[in-house]
């Protein structure tokens, strides 16, 4: 029950009559019409700007196509008030019994109320963390794993059909030298002394995948020619250490329908099947590309190289795809890799990178755009740094991983749902700083922390509802009197539960999980307040000494609030839990 989509429909129903009767030209579009909440809530429960954006194709002033307009939708029963404010704004009062229908349409459509068809089936690919198959996860990854999963929780929830996506990286010189490093492990269980040169992966993860060689193996590629050892130790490693990921992901709840291997690409035909398809469009040339920025003429050599006309598709230069030597430059199976996704239908893609990857970004939106003749939008989203703090101080790096804060480092100091949910608490774009401490504060500058409360909260009423024999199923809670909600403070977590249908479709049309994080402490902040005005106002208390009725009535809104709060928790991959200790 989308409370906003219902109200604009009133609007653009008032508007077509307006057409039929005159007072409006025909042939106006009203696609532009919207109808959301005013940017003070003073001026009413919603506005529209029908007028505004009317007035100029109508040829009439604002104020003008504004009254009429008003006029009509003050006959609704719905809509207490309708007010003309400034230019042509219209602001919207709606009836106490709408806010309190909103109370028995989430408990009657439970977790699904604030789901949505928008997303009509179809289909997206998320593509993320796709870190490269050399250690464990790191905070890095965590941030970009925890919003390409909630991420894809929530176009799910908008009624996408969404595949969720790990690209190894298996195919590039990252997985050489990780054969060479566990070598060195390898020789280190055979009781050697080892030294890791610079470059190599010193992480003491390695240890048990080099004694794990020595068992299968022997002594048999000891002191042995690279060439020997180094195909079965790499592919051996890059199992290993996928499996190792696989864990780290496990630990964070987040589960992959896909794992995609870059290897698959090469010697298979598919990097050639994507540059063919993109020379037939006339995109690929050989050429010799303009010195980088910052490159002298005597520090750059010119050479010949197959090149991709990325700069028609919106790059800033063209990009080469095959190397004067013959071999592929690291973008040639990234093309491939998506033509591939283009080939198995998705009708949207969505990749999401670590910060470090800005750079990238336009190459490949040029490159999806070339192969699906600009059919299948590719949005990329990058994912900023996370800065770690315990007492005060940036957090130490980690001993088994060697250089790094491991994913397994976070999630064991405070717990999956408060990392997900706080890596949730900035936007992607923004760097988050994540203190080991602030994170596990009982205290309302604690989102987690206040959110699970009021889900918590809502749990203590219904076992004290029980304790006192009051029937409080989701059933019997819908149908109980809510006209009894009327006092402005229950209307008002009323009002902020209508807002939820509409948030969610808001966060999935701009890929923004952590509006759903913002949402949810703004709806836990009105349920409290709510609460700390009942210790001073007996009336507002949810359970209602001898009145049954009405305690069953203060109870839905308790519920409604902990269903929308489960749905949210949900999306972001987060445990509502019924008790704080």
């Amino acid at each position: 029950m989308n409370l906003f989509t219902e109200l604009r429909a009133l609007v653009i129903e008032s508007l077509t009559a307006m057409v039929s009767e005159g007072a409006l030209p025909e042939g106006l579009d009203f696609a532009n019409v919207a109808v959301e909440p005013p940017r003070d809530a003073a001026h009413g429960d919603m506005a529209t700007n029908a007028a505004m954006v009317l007035a100029k194709p109508a040829k009439l002033k604002p104020r003008d196509i504004a009254d009429a307009l008003a006029a009509k939708l003050a006959a609704d029963p719905r809509v207490q008030s309708a007010e003309v404010a400034g230019p042509g704004f219209l602001n919207l009062r709606l009836t106490a019994p709408v806010w309190q229908n909103i109370v028995g349409a989430a408990l009657n459509e439970g977790v699904a109320f604030g789901t949505s068809k928008m997303g009509q089936g179809v289909k997206i690919n998320v593509e993320y963390v796709s870190a490269n198959p050399t250690g464990p996860l790191h905070v890095g990854h965590t941030r970009g794993a925890v919003f390409g999963d909630a991420l894809s929780s929530l176009l799910a929830y908008a009624g996408y059909d969404v595949t969720r996506e790990y690209y190894i990286n298996d195919g590039g010189a990252q997985v050489d030298v990780l054969a060479r490093s566990v070598y060195l492990r390898y020789l280190e269980a055979h009781g050697e002394a080892v030294e890791f040169p610079d470059g190599t992966y010193p992480g003491e993860y390695l240890i048990e995948v080099g004694e794990a060689l020595a068992r299968t193996y022997g002594d048999r590629y000891v002191n042995q020619p690279e060439d020997a050892w180094l195909e079965e130790f790499r592919e051996f490693a890059t199992a290993a250490m996928m499996d190792l990921i696989r864990e780290d992901l496990a630990a964070l709840g987040v589960s992959m329908d896909v794992f995609y291997s870059e290897k698959s690409l090469y010697g298979t035909g598919q990097i050639e099947k994507a540059l063919d398809r993109l020379s037939a469009a006339g995109l690929i040339y050989e050429g010799v590309l303009e010195p980088p920025k910052g490159k002298t003429p005597e520090d750059w050599e010119p050479r010949e190289q197959t090149l991709f006309k990325s700069t028609e598709h919106g790059d800033d230069v063209d990009r080469p795809v095959k190397k004067s030597d013959g071999s592929w430059t690291y973008f040639a199976p990234d093309i491939a890799y998506h033509y591939d996704k283009i080939d198995r239908g998705f009708d949207q893609l969505i990749d999401v990178f670590g910060a470090d990857h800005g750079g990238y970004v336009k190459r490949m939106k040029a490159a999806v755009s070339a192969l699906s003749n600009g059919r299948v939008p590719l949005d990329v989203k990058l994912t900023q740094l996370v800065r770690l703090f315990k007492n005060g101080e940036p957090f130490k790096m980690s001993k088994r991983a060697g250089n790094f804060v491991t994913l397994r480092d976070v999630v064991d100091q405070v717990g999956s749902d408060v990392t997900r949910f706080v890596m949730l608490t900035r936007k992607n774009d923004a760097p988050l700083d994540f203190d080991f401490d602030k994170v596990l504060e009982q205290s309302k500058d604690n989102p987690v922390f206040y959110v699970q409360y009021a889900h918590a909260r809502v749990c203590s009423v219904l076992r004290k509802a029980a304790e006192a024999g009051i029937k409080a199923d989701d059933t019997t809670l819908a149908a109980a009197d809510l006209s009894k909600l009327d006092h402005e403070a229950e209307l008002a977590v009323a009002r902020k539960l209508a807002e939820w249908p509409r948030l969610v479709e808001i966060a999935a049309r701009t890929h923004e999980p952590h509006r759903v994080a913002f949402y949810l402490y703004e709806l836990a902040s009105d349920f409290h307040g709510l609460w700390n005005r009942g210790n001073e106002l007996p009336e507002l208390r949810f359970l209602q000494e001898g009145d049954i009725a009405t305690s069953q009535a203060k109870i839905a809104l308790a519920r409604a609030v902990a269903v929308v709060i489960s749905a949210g928790l949900g999306i972001l991959g987060v445990t509502p839990v019924e008790e704080m200790r």
